[in-house]
Protein backbone atom coordinates (compact mmCIF):
# COMPACT_ATOMS: atom_id res chain seq x y z
CA UNK A 1 0.00 0.00 0.00
CA UNK A 2 1.34 3.00 -1.07
CA UNK A 3 0.34 5.06 2.37
CA UNK A 4 -0.58 4.59 5.86
CA UNK A 5 -4.51 4.62 6.03
CA UNK A 6 -6.98 4.40 9.04
CA UNK A 7 -8.75 1.38 9.05
CA UNK A 8 -11.61 0.06 10.76
CA UNK A 9 -12.19 -3.96 10.59
CA UNK A 10 -15.82 -4.94 11.77
CA UNK A 11 -15.86 -8.21 12.21
CA UNK A 12 -19.22 -9.99 12.53
CA UNK A 13 -20.08 -13.23 14.11
CA UNK A 14 -19.14 -16.11 12.52
CA UNK A 15 -16.86 -18.70 12.73
CA UNK A 16 -14.48 -17.85 10.54
CA UNK A 17 -13.65 -14.47 12.61
CA UNK A 18 -10.54 -16.58 13.99
CA UNK A 19 -8.68 -15.97 10.34
CA UNK A 20 -9.39 -12.37 10.89
CA UNK A 21 -7.10 -11.76 13.60
CA UNK A 22 -4.27 -12.85 10.69
CA UNK A 23 -5.78 -10.31 8.29
CA UNK A 24 -5.54 -7.60 11.21
CA UNK A 25 -2.12 -8.62 11.52
CA UNK A 26 -1.51 -8.15 7.51
CA UNK A 27 -2.88 -4.51 8.34
CA UNK A 28 -0.74 -3.30 11.36
CA UNK A 29 2.31 -5.02 9.66
CA UNK A 30 1.99 -2.76 6.54
CA UNK A 31 1.98 0.29 9.21
CA UNK A 32 -1.52 0.80 8.91
CA UNK A 33 -3.72 1.83 11.83
CA UNK A 34 -6.30 -0.28 12.40
CA UNK A 35 -9.57 -0.03 15.00
CA UNK A 36 -11.44 -3.19 15.66
CA UNK A 37 -15.36 -2.91 15.62
CA UNK A 38 -16.61 -6.75 16.66
CA UNK A 39 -20.14 -6.96 16.66
CA UNK A 40 -21.60 -8.43 20.33
CA UNK A 41 -21.93 -12.12 18.31
CA UNK A 42 -18.46 -12.35 17.23
CA UNK A 43 -16.60 -11.61 20.76
CA UNK A 44 -18.43 -15.09 21.65
CA UNK A 45 -15.46 -16.63 18.90
CA UNK A 46 -12.55 -14.06 19.46
CA UNK A 47 -12.19 -12.13 22.88
CA UNK A 48 -11.52 -8.61 23.51
CA UNK A 49 -8.18 -9.13 24.58
CA UNK A 50 -7.39 -10.53 21.23
CA UNK A 51 -8.30 -7.57 19.06
CA UNK A 52 -7.05 -5.05 21.31
CA UNK A 53 -3.44 -6.68 21.64
CA UNK A 54 -3.22 -7.36 18.16
CA UNK A 55 -4.66 -3.68 17.01
CA UNK A 56 -3.15 -1.61 19.87
CA UNK A 57 -6.14 0.30 20.33
CA UNK A 58 -9.49 -0.12 23.04
CA UNK A 59 -12.01 -2.97 21.36
CA UNK A 60 -15.98 -2.47 21.86
CA UNK A 61 -19.29 -3.50 20.36
CA UNK A 62 -20.85 -0.79 22.32
CA UNK A 63 -22.62 2.22 20.68
CA UNK A 64 -22.68 2.89 24.86
CA UNK A 65 -19.13 3.10 25.26
CA UNK A 66 -16.95 6.06 25.59
CA UNK A 67 -19.91 8.51 24.34
CA UNK A 68 -17.90 11.73 24.95
CA UNK A 69 -16.34 10.34 21.85
CA UNK A 70 -19.42 10.36 20.20
CA UNK A 71 -18.00 6.84 18.45
CA UNK A 72 -20.92 5.96 16.89
CA UNK A 73 -19.70 8.80 14.70
CA UNK A 74 -16.11 9.44 14.56
CA UNK A 75 -15.03 6.13 13.84
CA UNK A 76 -16.65 6.15 10.44
CA UNK A 77 -15.80 9.78 10.01
CA UNK A 78 -11.93 9.23 10.47
CA UNK A 79 -11.77 6.01 8.30
CA UNK A 80 -9.81 5.44 4.81
CA UNK A 81 -11.10 2.20 4.51
CA UNK A 82 -13.91 -0.29 6.30
CA UNK A 83 -13.76 -3.70 5.90
CA UNK A 84 -15.94 -6.31 7.09
CA UNK A 85 -15.18 -9.68 7.74
CA UNK A 86 -16.54 -12.13 7.91
CA UNK A 87 -19.91 -10.42 6.78
CA UNK A 88 -22.49 -12.68 7.82
CA UNK A 89 -25.50 -13.15 6.57
CA UNK A 90 -27.20 -10.87 9.03
CA UNK A 91 -24.70 -8.65 8.58
CA UNK A 92 -25.14 -7.91 5.34
CA UNK A 93 -28.96 -7.47 5.94
CA UNK A 94 -28.47 -4.93 8.45
CA UNK A 95 -26.37 -3.14 6.17
CA UNK A 96 -28.47 -3.38 3.33
CA UNK A 97 -31.63 -2.36 5.19
CA UNK A 98 -29.42 0.79 6.92
CA UNK A 99 -29.86 -0.88 10.49
CA UNK A 100 -28.08 1.09 13.14
CA UNK A 101 -28.49 -1.10 16.20
CA UNK A 102 -24.77 -1.41 17.32
CA UNK A 103 -21.29 -0.03 17.07
CA UNK A 104 -20.18 -1.71 13.70
CA UNK A 105 -23.89 -1.11 11.72
CA UNK A 106 -23.67 2.82 13.38
CA UNK A 107 -20.03 3.01 11.53
CA UNK A 108 -21.13 1.41 8.18
CA UNK A 109 -23.88 4.19 8.09
CA UNK A 110 -21.40 7.46 8.77
CA UNK A 111 -18.41 5.87 7.02
CA UNK A 112 -18.00 8.58 3.45
CA UNK A 113 -14.86 5.57 2.55
CA UNK A 114 -14.16 2.32 0.34
CA UNK A 115 -16.40 -0.25 2.28
CA UNK A 116 -15.31 -3.62 1.63
CA UNK A 117 -17.06 -6.77 2.77
CA UNK A 118 -16.14 -10.32 2.62
CA UNK A 119 -19.05 -12.73 3.12
CA UNK A 120 -18.71 -16.30 5.05
CA UNK A 121 -21.55 -18.22 5.89
CA UNK A 122 -23.34 -21.47 4.66
CA UNK A 123 -24.05 -22.60 1.35
CA UNK A 124 -27.78 -22.13 1.53
CA UNK A 125 -27.50 -19.41 3.63
CA UNK A 126 -25.22 -17.26 0.52
CA UNK A 127 -27.06 -19.00 -2.27
CA UNK A 128 -30.88 -17.48 -0.69
CA UNK A 129 -32.55 -14.77 -2.50
CA UNK A 130 -33.02 -12.37 0.66
CA UNK A 131 -28.75 -12.65 0.93
CA UNK A 132 -28.56 -12.10 -2.93
CA UNK A 133 -30.56 -9.15 -3.22
CA UNK A 134 -29.13 -7.64 0.03
CA UNK A 135 -25.47 -8.14 -1.97
CA UNK A 136 -26.84 -6.64 -5.24
CA UNK A 137 -28.34 -3.83 -2.94
CA UNK A 138 -24.97 -3.01 -1.25
CA UNK A 139 -23.05 -3.26 -4.76
CA UNK A 140 -25.35 -0.85 -6.46
CA UNK A 141 -24.38 1.53 -3.15
CA UNK A 142 -20.85 1.15 -3.84
CA UNK A 143 -20.00 -1.22 -1.12
CA UNK A 144 -16.95 -3.80 -2.41
CA UNK A 145 -18.56 -7.26 -1.99
CA UNK A 146 -16.42 -10.06 -2.05
CA UNK A 147 -17.35 -13.38 -3.47
CA UNK A 148 -17.01 -16.24 -0.70
CA UNK A 149 -14.51 -18.88 -1.65
CA UNK A 150 -15.41 -22.70 -1.92
CA UNK A 151 -14.60 -25.12 0.05
CA UNK A 152 -15.23 -27.06 3.36
CA UNK A 153 -17.30 -25.11 5.86
CA UNK A 154 -18.11 -25.37 9.59
CA UNK A 155 -18.82 -29.56 10.22
CA UNK A 156 -18.62 -31.62 7.26
CA UNK A 157 -20.55 -29.13 4.66
CA UNK A 158 -18.52 -28.05 1.82
CA UNK A 159 -19.44 -25.85 -0.86
CA UNK A 160 -19.74 -21.65 -1.75
CA UNK A 161 -19.27 -19.63 1.28
CA UNK A 162 -16.30 -19.32 2.75
CA UNK A 163 -14.43 -16.86 3.95
CA UNK A 164 -11.44 -15.91 1.43
CA UNK A 165 -8.04 -15.99 2.47
CA UNK A 166 -6.78 -12.97 4.96
CA UNK A 167 -4.18 -12.60 1.64
CA UNK A 168 -6.72 -12.11 -0.40
CA UNK A 169 -8.96 -9.63 1.23
CA UNK A 170 -6.23 -7.82 2.53
CA UNK A 171 -5.07 -7.54 -1.64
CA UNK A 172 -8.69 -6.50 -2.34
CA UNK A 173 -8.30 -3.75 0.61
CA UNK A 174 -4.85 -2.76 -1.27
CA UNK A 175 -6.63 -2.14 -4.49
CA UNK A 176 -9.38 -0.26 -2.68
CA UNK A 177 -6.96 2.26 -1.65
CA UNK A 178 -5.39 2.63 -4.31
CA UNK A 179 -8.88 3.95 -5.79
CA UNK A 180 -8.75 0.95 -8.70
CA UNK A 181 -12.08 -0.93 -7.86
CA UNK A 182 -14.34 1.65 -8.58
CA UNK A 183 -15.17 0.30 -11.90
CA UNK A 184 -15.17 -2.94 -13.13
CA UNK A 185 -13.91 -2.74 -16.32
CA UNK A 186 -13.75 -6.51 -16.63
CA UNK A 187 -17.32 -7.01 -16.55
CA UNK A 188 -18.99 -9.06 -18.92
CA UNK A 189 -15.51 -10.64 -20.11
CA UNK A 190 -14.60 -14.17 -19.71
CA UNK A 191 -11.12 -14.69 -19.56
CA UNK A 192 -8.85 -17.62 -19.12
CA UNK A 193 -5.44 -17.15 -16.96
CA UNK A 194 -2.78 -20.49 -16.73
CA UNK A 195 -0.28 -20.73 -13.50
CA UNK A 196 2.06 -23.15 -11.79
CA UNK A 197 4.72 -24.94 -13.44
CA UNK A 198 3.85 -28.19 -15.22
CA UNK A 199 5.26 -31.71 -14.74
CA UNK A 200 6.77 -34.13 -17.18
CA UNK A 201 6.94 -37.78 -15.17
CA UNK A 202 10.12 -39.68 -15.64
CA UNK A 203 8.43 -42.83 -13.24
CA UNK A 204 5.76 -41.91 -10.39
CA UNK A 205 8.17 -40.74 -8.28
CA UNK A 206 10.45 -38.58 -10.37
CA UNK A 207 9.62 -35.26 -13.07
CA UNK A 208 11.12 -32.45 -14.66
CA UNK A 209 9.68 -29.18 -13.49
CA UNK A 210 10.21 -26.00 -12.51
CA UNK A 211 10.13 -23.59 -9.06
CA UNK A 212 6.81 -21.82 -10.50
CA UNK A 213 4.66 -21.47 -7.52
CA UNK A 214 1.57 -20.28 -9.61
CA UNK A 215 1.55 -16.93 -7.54
CA UNK A 216 1.64 -14.41 -10.32
CA UNK A 217 -1.28 -16.67 -12.32
CA UNK A 218 -3.08 -16.65 -8.84
CA UNK A 219 -3.02 -12.74 -8.39
CA UNK A 220 -4.30 -11.96 -12.11
CA UNK A 221 -7.34 -14.50 -11.61
CA UNK A 222 -7.84 -12.95 -8.38
CA UNK A 223 -7.32 -9.53 -10.06
CA UNK A 224 -9.27 -10.14 -12.88
CA UNK A 225 -12.61 -11.09 -11.26
CA UNK A 226 -12.19 -8.39 -8.93
CA UNK A 227 -12.46 -6.04 -11.85
CA UNK A 228 -15.43 -8.08 -12.82
CA UNK A 229 -14.45 -10.67 -15.04
CA UNK A 230 -15.51 -14.20 -15.14
CA UNK A 231 -12.28 -16.30 -14.69
CA UNK A 232 -11.45 -19.65 -15.94
CA UNK A 233 -8.36 -20.33 -14.12
CA UNK A 234 -5.91 -23.29 -15.38
CA UNK A 235 -3.28 -24.10 -12.45
CA UNK A 236 -0.64 -26.54 -12.90
CA UNK A 237 0.48 -28.24 -9.14
CA UNK A 238 -0.16 -25.10 -7.37
CA UNK A 239 -0.55 -25.98 -3.63
CA UNK A 240 -2.28 -22.42 -3.36
CA UNK A 241 -6.01 -21.34 -1.99
CA UNK A 242 -8.38 -21.12 -4.82
CA UNK A 243 -9.07 -17.66 -5.64
CA UNK A 244 -12.87 -16.74 -4.68
CA UNK A 245 -15.45 -16.94 -7.40
CA UNK A 246 -12.81 -18.24 -9.86
CA UNK A 247 -13.50 -21.39 -11.89
CA UNK A 248 -10.50 -23.62 -11.07
CA UNK A 249 -9.08 -26.34 -13.44
CA UNK A 250 -6.02 -28.48 -12.06
CA UNK A 251 -3.79 -30.11 -14.30
CA UNK A 252 0.16 -31.92 -13.90
CA UNK A 253 1.50 -31.65 -17.25
CA UNK A 254 2.10 -29.94 -20.54
CA UNK A 255 -0.71 -31.60 -22.68
CA UNK A 256 -3.17 -31.82 -19.97
CA UNK A 257 -2.55 -27.80 -19.62
CA UNK A 258 -2.91 -27.19 -23.26
CA UNK A 259 -6.15 -29.23 -23.54
CA UNK A 260 -7.60 -27.33 -20.50
CA UNK A 261 -6.60 -23.96 -22.02
CA UNK A 262 -7.69 -24.78 -25.77
CA UNK A 263 -11.00 -25.53 -24.33
CA UNK A 264 -11.70 -22.82 -22.20
CA UNK A 265 -10.29 -20.44 -24.76
CA UNK A 266 -12.72 -20.58 -27.25
CA UNK A 267 -14.86 -18.16 -25.61
CA UNK A 268 -12.70 -16.37 -23.90
CA UNK A 269 -11.81 -12.51 -24.40
CA UNK A 270 -8.59 -12.73 -23.29
CA UNK A 271 -6.09 -15.64 -22.51
CA UNK A 272 -2.72 -15.07 -20.11
CA UNK A 273 -0.32 -17.70 -20.10
CA UNK A 274 1.40 -17.15 -16.87
CA UNK A 275 2.30 -20.81 -16.30
CA UNK A 276 5.90 -21.80 -16.60
CA UNK A 277 5.27 -24.46 -19.14
CA UNK A 278 7.76 -27.39 -19.06
CA UNK A 279 10.05 -27.45 -22.84
CA UNK A 280 11.02 -30.80 -22.47
CA UNK A 281 9.55 -34.30 -21.11
CA UNK A 282 11.19 -37.59 -21.26
CA UNK A 283 10.89 -39.88 -24.13
CA UNK A 284 10.31 -42.88 -22.10
CA UNK A 285 8.29 -43.37 -18.92
CA UNK A 286 7.96 -46.03 -16.25
CA UNK A 287 5.23 -47.45 -14.99
CA UNK A 288 7.42 -47.99 -11.80
CA UNK A 289 9.89 -46.39 -10.02
CA UNK A 290 13.54 -46.71 -11.49
CA UNK A 291 15.33 -48.07 -8.88
CA UNK A 292 19.43 -47.85 -8.78
CA UNK A 293 21.73 -49.91 -9.51
CA UNK A 294 22.18 -52.41 -12.91
CA UNK A 295 19.71 -51.49 -15.25
CA UNK A 296 19.19 -47.79 -14.74
CA UNK A 297 19.17 -45.37 -17.62
CA UNK A 298 22.57 -43.46 -18.48
CA UNK A 299 21.00 -40.82 -19.79
CA UNK A 300 17.46 -39.92 -20.62
CA UNK A 301 15.91 -38.90 -23.76
CA UNK A 302 13.96 -35.84 -24.24
CA UNK A 303 11.38 -34.75 -26.62
CA UNK A 304 9.68 -31.09 -27.37
CA UNK A 305 6.44 -30.31 -25.42
CA UNK A 306 3.96 -28.02 -27.31
CA UNK A 307 4.25 -24.60 -27.43
CA UNK A 308 0.74 -23.99 -26.04
CA UNK A 309 1.24 -19.95 -25.98
CA UNK A 310 2.47 -20.07 -29.75
CA UNK A 311 -0.71 -22.36 -30.75
CA UNK A 312 -3.05 -20.21 -29.14
CA UNK A 313 -1.71 -17.35 -30.67
CA UNK A 314 -1.71 -18.96 -34.13
CA UNK A 315 -4.99 -20.37 -34.26
CA UNK A 316 -8.04 -18.42 -35.59
CA UNK A 317 -9.26 -16.16 -33.09
CA UNK A 318 -13.11 -18.08 -32.38
CA UNK A 319 -13.87 -14.54 -29.84
CA UNK A 320 -12.87 -11.59 -32.50
CA UNK A 321 -10.75 -8.87 -30.64
CA UNK A 322 -9.14 -11.96 -28.57
CA UNK A 323 -6.15 -10.38 -26.70
CA UNK A 324 -3.51 -13.30 -26.07
CA UNK A 325 -0.68 -12.38 -23.53
CA UNK A 326 2.47 -14.59 -22.38
CA UNK A 327 4.87 -14.73 -19.79
CA UNK A 328 8.94 -15.13 -20.10
CA UNK A 329 11.14 -16.04 -17.64
CA UNK A 330 14.40 -15.17 -18.87
CA UNK A 331 18.16 -14.60 -18.20
CA UNK A 332 20.88 -12.46 -19.83
CA UNK A 333 23.97 -14.64 -21.18
CA UNK A 334 26.15 -14.07 -24.08
CA UNK A 335 23.70 -13.94 -27.06
CA UNK A 336 21.86 -11.06 -25.43
CA UNK A 337 20.56 -9.57 -22.13
CA UNK A 338 17.61 -10.39 -20.68
CA UNK A 339 15.00 -7.63 -23.27
CA UNK A 340 16.83 -8.70 -26.31
CA UNK A 341 15.60 -12.28 -25.19
CA UNK A 342 12.30 -11.09 -24.61
CA UNK A 343 11.67 -9.23 -27.80
CA UNK A 344 12.81 -12.13 -29.71
CA UNK A 345 10.21 -14.47 -28.52
CA UNK A 346 7.94 -11.91 -28.66
CA UNK A 347 8.23 -12.23 -32.50
CA UNK A 348 8.10 -16.19 -32.14
CA UNK A 349 5.08 -16.59 -30.29
CA UNK A 350 2.75 -14.28 -31.97
CA UNK A 351 1.02 -13.12 -28.85
CA UNK A 352 -0.37 -9.03 -28.46
CA UNK A 353 1.12 -8.86 -25.17
CA UNK A 354 4.62 -10.74 -23.34
CA UNK A 355 5.56 -9.68 -20.05
CA UNK A 356 8.94 -10.41 -19.55
CA UNK A 357 10.93 -10.73 -16.04
CA UNK A 358 14.38 -11.86 -15.06
CA UNK A 359 14.42 -14.82 -13.11
CA UNK A 360 17.97 -16.29 -11.14
CA UNK A 361 18.62 -18.51 -8.59
CA UNK A 362 16.35 -19.59 -5.52
CA UNK A 363 15.90 -16.18 -3.59
CA UNK A 364 16.01 -13.80 -6.50
CA UNK A 365 13.78 -10.49 -5.72
CA UNK A 366 12.00 -11.26 -8.91
CA UNK A 367 10.25 -14.85 -10.63
CA UNK A 368 9.62 -17.75 -9.25
CA UNK A 369 8.17 -18.19 -5.60
CA UNK A 370 8.34 -14.95 -3.99
CA UNK A 371 5.40 -12.17 -3.52
CA UNK A 372 6.99 -9.34 -5.41
CA UNK A 373 7.70 -9.17 -9.57
CA UNK A 374 9.23 -6.82 -11.57
CA UNK A 375 8.94 -6.96 -15.34
CA UNK A 376 8.84 -5.34 -18.96
CA UNK A 377 5.65 -5.33 -20.73
CA UNK A 378 6.20 -5.73 -24.26
CA UNK A 379 3.37 -5.07 -27.07
CA UNK A 380 3.37 -6.57 -30.56
CA UNK A 381 2.80 -2.46 -31.29
CA UNK A 382 6.44 -2.17 -30.38
CA UNK A 383 5.13 -0.66 -27.10
CA UNK A 384 7.70 -0.98 -24.21
CA UNK A 385 6.01 -0.87 -20.32
CA UNK A 386 9.04 -1.20 -17.41
CA UNK A 387 6.78 -2.28 -13.88
CA UNK A 388 9.13 -1.72 -10.60
CA UNK A 389 9.62 -4.19 -8.27
CA UNK A 390 5.93 -4.27 -7.20
CA UNK A 391 3.62 -6.75 -6.03
CA UNK A 392 2.39 -9.82 -8.11
CA UNK A 393 -1.54 -8.37 -7.54
CA UNK A 394 0.03 -4.97 -8.41
CA UNK A 395 1.66 -6.14 -11.91
CA UNK A 396 -1.29 -8.58 -12.18
CA UNK A 397 -3.61 -4.95 -12.65
CA UNK A 398 -0.93 -3.73 -15.05
CA UNK A 399 -1.23 -6.49 -17.22
CA UNK A 400 -4.98 -6.14 -17.21
CA UNK A 401 -4.84 -2.11 -17.89
CA UNK A 402 -2.75 -2.94 -21.12
CA UNK A 403 -5.20 -5.80 -21.63
CA UNK A 404 -8.51 -3.74 -21.58
CA UNK A 405 -7.02 -1.36 -23.77
CA UNK A 406 -6.70 -3.47 -26.52
CA UNK A 407 -10.16 -5.12 -26.03
CA UNK A 408 -12.88 -4.14 -28.61
CA UNK A 409 -15.28 -1.79 -27.31
CA UNK A 410 -18.58 -4.14 -28.21
CA UNK A 411 -19.05 -6.06 -25.42
CA UNK A 412 -21.32 -9.38 -24.44
CA UNK A 413 -24.48 -8.75 -22.83
CA UNK A 414 -23.98 -8.15 -19.30
CA UNK A 415 -23.92 -11.27 -16.60
CA UNK A 416 -25.45 -10.77 -13.44
CA UNK A 417 -24.22 -8.85 -10.32
CA UNK A 418 -21.45 -10.94 -8.89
Amino acid sequence: MASIANIVLGVGGGVAAYKVAALLRLFTEAGHDVRVVPTRAALTFVGTPTWAALSGHPVSSEVWDDVHEVPHVRIGQQADLVVVAPATADLLARAAHGLADDLLTNTLLTARCPVLMAPAMHTEMWLHPATQDNVAVLRSRGVEVLDPASGRLTGADSGPGRLPEPAEIFAAATRLLAGRSSVADLAGRHVVVSAGGTREHLDPVRFLGNRSSGRQGYALAATARARGAEVTLVAANVALPDPAGVKVVPVVSADELRDAVRAAAGDADAVVMAAAVADFRPRDTSDAKIKKGEGEPTEIALLRTPDVLAEIAAQPRSRAGQVVVGFAAETGDADGDVLSHGRAKLGRKGCDLLVVNEVGAAGHPTGFEGTDNAAVVLGADGSEIPVPLVSKEALADVVWDLVAQRLPAVRREQQPPR
